[in-house]
């Protein structure tokens, strides 16, 4: 089957043009700045030198239609004719409780995902640009909406609820959903698939760190915890996100700055993370280059962020009670040897001992970097949110 997923955001729209029989991308870009001066589409196919096609982008619906040109052109295209591209994948951020797998799109469905909004303002209403946009393009191609809640509604009640009043639940669906599972789920998939084990069988802990960073407990191939929670601003530190926080201290905050909601809400998820505690910036490169040269709120930042990460894992192992393998993904966990390093350290106890030998120097790369005698396997697995979505999206329609 063939395949275009789309990763809708407030300005830009990565794509990816999938053959799932294949399990690849024959194609792939980024429409950005759309409704900004200085739109561009970033395109390329495999092998390929990356082209570049500047001009005014509107809004999300000239954005994709611009793709769809693309992708058929002459010189460029993958595809003869529309016809071709069987099924769209949205990523849709959140699902809430409505949604536990993935959903063929209907009217009905739309409606869902827009009351659902609310729960994540600065994601599901681009998500759902991505969706207008192709049902008013491609008014007969099916589509589906794979959400990044939806590998973590097999968490149990006593995991996901807040000890608020529980009246706050039943009125506003206030508990922990997380984010990341399309990532969390294909990650665990792949890593016990690339060990030779049973994923049914195994306790895994799966760290997807990147700008945005959270962790996933998974035993028996389900979900029973994560550390993002309502929003994507719980858990670990992240790039510009302030991770696990105090809540006193943040109304401590408004109330001294004398700030309105609205602005604390940018405070913790613009200014805050590694990027508010190194004063440098929310690339993990810059800042591992700074504190290599004697910075001190640099090697700090990275310090906090190891041990946040850290903390997790012990904290998971106990709930699962045992560890079988550890995972890292995403930009940070696939690139950053020194950040693997730092999180495993003094981990020996759980069993969970790093081969330098393997490790340093390992970027992008699925390969086992613990020891050969270590009792939990350590994994860098590269993810693939839009593979896994492009064959959630096949399994929907074939379903």
């Amino acid at each position: 089957m063939k395949i275009l997923v789309l990763n809708s955001g407030s300005s830009s729209i990565k794509f990816q043009f999938i053959d799932t029989d294949e399990q690849k991308a024959v194609a792939k870009g980024l429409a950005e700045r759309i409704g900004i001066k200085g739109s561009k589409i970033k395109y390329q196919r495999p092998q390929e030198p990356e082209v570049h096609f500047e001009g005014d982008i509107l809004d999300h619906q000239m954005a994709i239609e611009y793709i769809l040109g693309i992708l058929k052109s002459d010189k460029y295209g993958v595809v003869k004719d529309l016809s071709e591209i069987n099924a769209v994948g949205h990523r849709v951020v959140h699902g809430g409780e409505k949604f536990k797998e993935s959903a063929l799109i209907t009217d009905e469905v739309i409606k869902e995902i827009e009351e659902t909004s609310d729960l994540a303002p600065l994601h599901n209403p681009a998500n759902l640009k991505g969706i207008y946009a192709i049902k008013a393009l491609l008014p007969d191609v099916p589509q589906v909406a794979v959400f990044d809640t939806a590998f973590h509604q097999t968490m149990p009640e006593h995991a996901y609820m807040y000890a608020l009043p529980y009246s706050l639940y039943e009125l506003y669906k206030i508990r922990r959903y997380g984010f990341h599972g399309t990532s969390h789920r294909y990650v665990s998939l792949k890593a016990a698939e690339f060990l030779g084990l049973e994923y049914a069988k195994q306790k895994i802990i799966t760290c997807h760190l990147g700008n945005g960073a959270s962790v996933a407990a998974i035993k028996n191939g389900n979900s029973i915890d994560t550390s993002m929670g309502l929003t994507p601003v719980e858990g670990l530190i992240m790039g510009t996100r302030t991770g696990d926080l105090d809540v006193g201290a943040f109304i401590h905050i408004l109330e001294k700055e004398k700030i309105s909601p609205q602005i604390g809400r940018v405070l913790i998820n613009k200014h805050s993370g590694v990027l508010g505690i190194s004063g440098i910036s929310s690339d993990m490169r810059e800042i591992e280059e700074a504190a290599g040269k004697g910075n001190h709120r640099a090697q700090l930042a990275l310090d906090m962020y190891a041990y946040r990460v850290k903390k997790y894992i012990g904290a998971y192992t106990a709930a699962m009670n045992g560890l079988d393998i550890l995972v890292f993904t995403g930009g940070i966990g696939e690139n950053s040897d020194v950040m693997r390093k730092m999180i495993c350290s003094e981990l020996e106890y759980l069993g969970i001992e790093i081969d330098d030998s393997k490790n340093n120097g390992l970027r992008g790369k699925a390969q086992v970097i613990s020891t050969d005698d270590s009792s939990v396997k350590v994994v860098v697995m590269p993810t693939n949110e839009e593979l896994m979505i492009a064959l959630d999206t096949e399994y929907i329609i074939n379903k």
